[in-house]
């Protein structure tokens, strides 16, 4: 692993944009060993994806451009190739794996096809022979049925599925490096280990390179084995993975750290890096981080810092200015405590055996064929300012069951009782009433605001809807109120969504929510599309706003770090029903249930001293229409036994909060 096969140089990446050149890519260097992963590490924007697209020339055209660099590839400069020359190089040297699946597959072609178009292009198979060389790489990257599965549509997959078949497109040119854009970021985490694993085997067996681009810097822990640490266009850390998580350099690296979430931060403020990504279509006069930075000093503004030897872009480090620093007393990072309100006692809401079953129809004549049980007798309570974690794998029912408990679905069957009222029982217009006390955060802050409307007008209108507020004036002034609430400029009212990132746009739904003075939100994945910087705000903010005003959360996620950090009580989901269910501390820390189990054991870690077996789960989460008879959980169970497969486990209490659905236990 001595030996480099790809060295990057001054790589400029430019485009022309109204508002000037934007420098997304300025000046970057690092270089790949043969048989090595090494990290591209940063938080969106940073210009990581540019920096592996203009790798392959694959700049977004006419408005972006490669203005400056090297790219040697086995020491040939790639981008003095032109087209032609690129082409047999995508796929057989260089191939890439892209972040969204669902929008890298061809909806009208059958998988097969797919990754035999691929085949076709770099080698010189064709017919039964081409398609037996697409079935042994479906078999090799873990899609079960690989003859049936070529036949099937990407729309028939799962998400991990489609994940692995972009791989397999990938290593059907038997390419010397693999680039993995996001492999896993809207993975569950069983899937996601599921796909590393299979990165790390292929690997192994080929003795490929991996450029790894991720902000999770769990998934760089444990693949990695140098590090780049990039920002505002440039790399401003190298390290090896072990003195990267031993001791971070530079400023930027060091809050990521601080802002991950954790049992050890619980009632905590997480630290959070102030401010955002400096727009990169100006001249830099200074330090790119220097608004953000905890240590910054005049020099810092005035000059801007070189890459030193030490392989990192900070003048702490810097011998003209070191003592300059030393000299200096350095800021230390507030860690202030959050006063988190004990759970009161009081029940808010009562849910007893709901279920969601949509029906199947088919045919010309609509024939009812069947039901999709997405929630299957679903049981939990909430107390007041107190917060219910909802976790399980993608497909369970979680998202059902959150719309299910707020009549924003219908339901099949069972109970939901809010302060002695059952709400599957309330007419449209009785529950109309009601709304004002139960609210939703979206997972996709984009796609749930009207991207016509201004912000000042999607806060403002559950105060209309609600009759909250009568006049336009006090319902501005309630805004800008609800807006400086949740951190954003009281100015942000007349400004449309497409005008703020991600955070801040889920920051205005959390405003949105907040309008109606709610007692219960329930959180849809708001954090899992963010970077752990921005992630740390929103759960500060969520934090915060519980101990002010006393709001219960039913938060559902597939973050178990999150959960550790901010929820009281867990219940874990399992194909439309509840398999665990208990305190943090009784469910993450001595959990019971093989699938939570399995869950927790998937969980990425950055501690390197921590080794934990991980416990693959085969397959994927049966349908939800024909679901498994006996245990849901027992065809991908390492436990199994013959009762498994004949009968639905009883329910057996360990403590008055802990409870599991699993025949490992004897009921009482």
């Amino acid at each position: 692993m001595t030996d480099t096969l790809l060295k990057v140089q001054n790589l400029q990446t430019h485009f022309d944009t109204p508002r000037g050149i934007l420098r997304a890519v300025d000046g970057v260097s690092f270089d790949i060993r043969q048989g090595e992963t090494f990290a591209l590490l940063g938080e969106s924007g940073c210009g990581k994806s540019m920096t592996a697209l203009s790798l392959m020339q694959l700049v977004p055209e006419p408005a972006g451009s490669i203005v400056g660099g090297n790219v040697l590839l086995d020491g040939n400069d790639v981008l003095q190739y032109s087209e032609a020359q690129m082409r047999p190089i995508r796929g057989s040297r260089i191939a890439m794996i892209f972040q969204e699946p669902q929008t890298s597959l061809n909806p009208v072609l059958t998988i097969g096809d797919q990754i035999r178009e691929t085949v076709y292009q770099h080698t010189s198979l064709r017919n039964d022979a081409a398609k037996q060389r697409v079935i042994e790489l479906l078999d090799s990257v873990g899609i079960p049925d690989p003859e049936r599965r070529y036949a099937e549509y990407p729309h028939q997959l799962s998400g991990g599925m489609k994940q692995r078949i972009m791989i397999a497109i990938a290593l059907a040119g038997e390419p010397d490096l693999l680039i993995a854009d996001e492999p896993t970021t809207a993975l569950d985490v069983t899937i996601q280990a599921q796909v590393l694993d299979l990165l790390k085997k292929i690997q192994a067996e080929t003795g490929m390179a991996i450029l790894l681009i991720t902000h999770d810097l769990g998934v760089v822990a444990g693949m990695a084995n140098r590090v780049g640490v990039m920002y505002a266009g440039q790399i401003v850390e190298l390290a090896d993975s072990e003195t990267f998580f031993k001791t971070p350099r530079h400023p930027y690296a060091e809050k990521l750290f601080a802002s991950l979430p954790g049992d050890m931060k619980r009632g905590q403020a997480l630290a959070v890096i102030k401010g955002s990504v400096p727009p990169l279509t100006q001249q830099f006069s200074g330090c790119r981080f220097v608004e953000r930075c905890d240590y910054a000093l005049g020099v810092c503004r005035d000059t801007v810092p070189v890459w030193l030897e030490s392989q990192v872009r900070c003048h702490r480090y810097d011998q003209h200015w070191q003592q300059l620093f030393d000299s200096q007393a350095l800021h230390n990072v507030d860690q202030q405590t959050i006063n988190r309100s004990n759970p009161s006692e009081d029940l808010l809401l009562q849910v007893d055996d709901l279920k969601v079953h949509f029906p199947v129809h088919k045919g010309l004549f609509r024939r009812l064929t069947g039901h999709v049980k997405a929630v299957d007798g679903v049981s939990l309570s909430i107390r007041k300012a107190h917060t219910l974690a909802l976790v399980g794998e993608s497909g369970c029912g979680k998202t059902t069951a959150g719309k299910g408990l707020l009549q924003l679905l219908p339901v099949t069957a069972g109970e939901v009782i809010y302060n002695g009222v059952d709400l599957c029982a309330q007419s449209a217009s009785k529950m109309r009433n009601l709304r004002a006390d139960l609210q939703i955060i979206f997972q996709d802050p984009y796609a749930s605001m009207n991207p016509r409307m201004l912000v000042g007008d999607i806060i403002a209108e559950g105060m209309i809807a609600q009759n909250i507020v009568k006049t336009k004036q006090q319902r501005s002034e309630r805004t800008k109120q609800l807006l400086e609430q949740v951190g954003l400029p009281a100015d942000s009212i007349n400004r449309y969504p497409h005008e703020f990132s991600g955070g801040q746009r889920q920051r205005i739904c959390i405003a949105r929510a907040l309008a109606v003075n709610p007692k219960l939100i329930v959180c849809d994945e708001p954090t899992s599309a963010l970077d752990v910087s921005v992630q740390a705000q929103i759960l500060n903010l969520l934090q915060s706003l519980q101990s002010e005003l006393a709001l219960s959360f039913l938060f559902i996620t597939h973050n178990i770090s999150v959960v550790e950090y901010l929820a009281h009580e867990v219940a874990v989901m399992y194909l439309g029903r509840i398999v665990e269910q208990g305190s943090v501390e009784e469910v993450l820390h001595s959990p019971k249930h093989p699938y939570t189990q399995a869950l927790l054991s998937a969980v990425p870690v950055i501690d390197a001293k921590t080794q934990k077996e991980v416990i693959q789960l085969e397959g994927d989460l049966p349908s939800p229409m024909n679901p498994p008879l006996g245990c849901h959980f027992h065809p991908r169970c390492i436990h199994a036994m013959q009762v498994c497969h004949d009968h639905y486990p009883q329910t057996v209490n360990f403590s008055v909060s802990h409870a599991v659905k699993c025949h490992l236990y004897a009921p009482s």
